[in-house]
């Protein structure tokens, strides 16, 4: 080992010196000078155990150098000569991978303030561009969206999405525009949202009736767990018919959903670096990732048979497509691995996304309890009193409500960095040269938080909204957290929904502190872990008081 990392640190300054042809004619030269050594080696040594040592010395040396070889090749390919936007510095071979940190979205800020906000950055073999302002986003999308409309694909990706035959991960072409087609019109249409209400309020109700026996013991809940077990239980139900988080069934859906994430956001080397894929073998991130499909594609398999053979009149994504399926209805071969890469997508997309909106949005609402307090009054005198349940045509009343939801998905959205893009060809963009196959990040965290746009952009203020009239629904390019354009997202009726429902009910029913009661002065630790999601890092605990209607 010590031996290749010397060897590579011995061929680093040639990748400045030489040409691709200098090198490879270097390599020969080296190789050449290598045979005439050993053929030396064999006149100068009679001892044959110096003779072993001689040649293990120059064989670990050669493989070391056939090891760092492709590295060096894929940092010299590049040829055109461009007008490209301009780039932080970076280290060859790994380029600016190092410069990510912990949270890529605030590390990529930073270095769009000192380099503007068009950068190009190398992340080890591929040139990767970050876009930070709202201006180019909309020239990108307004302009330049079917160039902008393909997806790297990633090693996860492939292997868990039946090789990307899902919505987000697919390439943009005539099987992706009517995959697209049957979510929007069948799957997420507003009349089949209003459908799943009653999903809504039972894991809602599940969800106030767990809380409420916290209120009789006089304990702390974990606020965190129990967002992500509504969420997960919704999409879950809406998607497949049953729960995420059976209680009897642990270890299933809602287990496999998580480890999924987790090996979605994985570092993987064959995505940065394709002539180490093996190591993903050999490290057994592969493996991991196959078991996970397995596991998720028996249950998916298990579900679509029991719904062939269910009579059961309330529709779910499973029984929509098999119907479909079945009518002649569809207008693309659509097999059932593609059925269970969009089950898939819908299932592992749509539940942190909730979960992790509703806890910054609670997390925010303790730190500014006058916030949360104007929230609760709007919620509370729009609910007739007595009726002890809240509805969909009352949240349509509460503005409030909407805005304090709509001002977490501007300071926390789920996906700070919205899911790449790759360009299908060389194209201008902000006038700079973007070349074919670069890799494109949105980050919409920054250009959500950008001063020029916002006034106090790093504080939390629904008020902002009242007189403002900025959407997140892809066509007020301040205000992306669900992306736009061709690839924005199709579910934001479906997550707002849940989230604006969820939401209203536990703010309705309870008053919340922090443990100690010490609501006033202290404030929670809002650090962010970074995932396919980026919620809190530590728990949301917090203590509820039971709040009774009668009080009105």
């Amino acid at each position: 080992m010590r031996t290749c990392i010397m060897s590579l640190v011995a061929i680093i300054p040639l990748v400045e010196c030489y040409k691709i042809e200098g090198l490879i004619g270097w390599l020969i030269k080296s190789y050449l000078e290598l045979e005439m050594a050993l053929k030396s080696a064999l006149k100068q040594f009679w001892s044959e155990q110096a003779i072993t040592v001689q040649l293990l010395q120059y064989n670990t040396l050669f493989v070391s150098l056939l090891f760092v070889l492709p590295l060096v090749l894929q940092y010299l390919l590049k040829s055109e000569k461009l007008n490209l936007p301009p780039s932080p510095p970076k280290l060859p071979i790994i380029g600016n991978l190092l410069q990510l940190g912990t949270l890529p979205h605030r590390s990529l800020r930073a270095l769009s303030d000192k380099y503007g906000p068009l950068m190009l950055l190398r992340l080890g073999y591929s040139s990767t561009l970050v876009i930070s302002s709202a201006e180019v986003a909309k020239e990108m999308v307004n302009t330049r969206d079917i160039v902008f409309s393909n997806r790297p694909k990633t090693t996860a990706a492939n292997i868990l999405l039946y090789g990307c035959r899902d919505i987000a991960f697919a390439s943009y072409g005539e099987y992706w525009r009517h995959a697209r087609k049957i979510c929007v019109l069948e799957l997420l249409s507003v009349k089949r949202v209003q459908s799943f209400q009653y999903v809504r309020e039972e894991e809602v109700e599940n969800l106030i009736n767990k809380i409420r026996v916290s209120c009789f013991d006089g304990g702390i809940v974990d606020l965190t767990v129990m967002l992500q077990t509504v969420a997960n239980n919704v999409v879950s139900r809406c998607v497949l018919g049953r729960k995420a988080e059976e209680e009897n069934d642990p270890g299933k859906f809602g287990e496999l959903s998580r480890r999924a994430m987790v090996l979605m956001t994985a570092f993987c080397f064959g995505d940065f670096f394709p002539c180490l894929r093996w190591l993903d073998v050999v490290t057994g991130h592969i493996g991991r990732i196959d078991t996970t499909f397995k596991a998720f594609d028996a249950l998916l398999d298990q579900v679509i048979e029991e719904h062939k053979i269910s009579k059961s009149e309330k529709k779910d994504f499973v029984h929509i497509l098999l119907q479909l399926q079945k009518d002649g209805m569809l207008e693309i071969d659509f097999t059932q691995n593609d059925m269970k890469a969009i089950l898939l997508d819908m299932f592992v997309g749509g539940t942190d996304t909730t979960s992790t909106t509703l806890e910054w949005a609670m997390a925010e609402l303790v730190n500014h309890p006058n916030i949360m307090k104007n929230a609760q009054e709007e919620v509370r005198s729009n609910v007739v009193k007595n009726k002890f349940k809240i509805d969909m045509n009352d949240i349509d009343k509460m503005p409030y409500l909407k805005s304090v939801i709509k001002e977490t998905l501007r300071l926390h959205p789920p996906a700070p960095l919205l899911a790449p893009r790759e360009t299908s060809t060389t194209i201008k963009l902000g006038g700079y040269d973007i070349p074919a196959k670069t890799k494109v990040l949105i980050n919409a965290w920054a250009i959500q938080r950008d001063p020029k746009f916002w006034e106090r952009p790093e504080e939390f203020i629904p008020e902002r909204y009242v007189n403002n009239q900025v959407d997140y629904k892809g066509l007020d390019f301040h205000l992306i957290p669900f992306g736009a354009g061709r690839r924005g997202c199709p579910g934001i009726s479906f997550g707002v929904a849940a989230a604006e429902y969820t939401l209203a009910n536990i703010l309705y029913w309870f008053d919340w502190k922090l443990p100690g009661g010490a609501i006033d002065h202290e404030k929670l630790d809002m650090t962010e872990v970074y995932g396919l999601t980026v919620p809190m890092k530590f728990p949301l605990s917090l203590v509820p008081t039971l709040y009774s209607p009668s009080n009105l």
